[in-house]
């Protein structure tokens, strides 16, 4: 229960900083006419509408398994990860052609660049801050969703300073065209961050297995068991859905041993991966080793 609250208010936290970030750049960018800045806004758009997604995948997640959904919700997160990787790279091949159109019209001037500069340097510190809270808390939670949002944040982070960065030079340079040029490149960055998002939420929506080093814990919890009757073990199942880890396993016991004795030893072993593993449901088969 406490790590759901904890979910809905960084979900709500990136929600409410995206909207004042895109005011600020939205307006920034149009009284500077800095496609660069444009450019920002737009990302940051896109943040809000993929943080409404975590948002709304967050709440779906965590409601509890029911009739047609006997496994829970957990999958919401994953979808909510992979429209959030379709968005951010959709937002990229955006930037790169108002970029593009900026560098053909050989119109490159810019006004109030210490403006526009402010607001760029104040994005960033506001998304390295939210960013770094979302980071925290999806870890804790090991929310997919949450992830995937602080991941969208902390592409912005690097492309408000790069832009911080690119007003900064031509203040000093006079060289106007490298606003558009920044863009792109701002654009390449926030690219290939969709691209790794949709990569991991297509895996976990695929049902790919839990990591080896998550996997060696189960392993290991059930050589730990060798001493109380446990003579090995086949079919080591894992996958995830959304910060749910679904396990299963068939261990081989001494067929003398009755079923109340095979019961309490199954029981340990889920008992022991729950505790290791957060967020873990354990489905253990007893077989005989003849």
């Amino acid at each position: 229960m406490q790590h759901a609250k904890e979910k809905k208010f960084a979900a709500s936290l990136s929600v409410y900083s995206n909207l004042l970030l895109i005011l600020l750049k939205f307006a920034a960018g149009f009284i500077s006419g800095s496609i660069s800045i444009i450019s920002e806004a737009i990302h940051s758009f896109g943040d809000l509408l993929a943080s409404a997604l975590a948002y709304f995948a967050v709440l779906r997640a965590s409601d509890p398994a029911d009739e047609e959904h006997p496994f829970g919700h957990g999958k919401f997160e994953e979808l909510s990860g992979l429209a959030e990787g379709f968005l951010i790279i959709a937002v990229s091949l955006f930037i790169i052609y108002k970029a593009a159109l900026k560098i053909a019209s050989g119109n490159h001037e810019i006004a109030s660049l210490g403006l526009g500069l402010a607001v760029m340097v104040f994005a960033g510190l506001v998304n390295i801050l939210v960013s770094w809270y979302l980071f925290k808390v999806s870890k804790k939670t090991d929310s997919v969703a949450l992830y995937a949002d602080a991941e969208h944040l902390r592409t912005d982070v690097y492309s408000s300073l790069a832009v911080a960065a690119g007003l900064l030079a031509i203040k000093i340079t006079g060289v106007y065209i490298l606003d558009p040029i920044i863009a792109i490149v701002v654009a390449v960055i926030i690219f290939k961050a969709g691209f790794e998002i949709c990569k991991n939420t297509i895996s976990n929506l695929l049902d790919a297995s839990l990591s080896p080093e998550d996997k060696k814990i189960i392993i290991d919890c059930i050589e730990t068991h060798r001493s109380r009757g446990v003579l090995g073990y086949k079919d080591l199942q894992t996958r995830k859905a959304g910060s749910g880890k679904k396990i299963q396993v068939k261990i081989f016991l001494n067929p003398a041993m009755t079923i109340k004795e095979g019961h309490k030893i199954c029981d340990s072993i889920e008992k022991m991966v729950e505790q290791k593993l957060e967020n873990s449901a354990v489905v253990i088969h007893m077989e005989p080793r003849q």
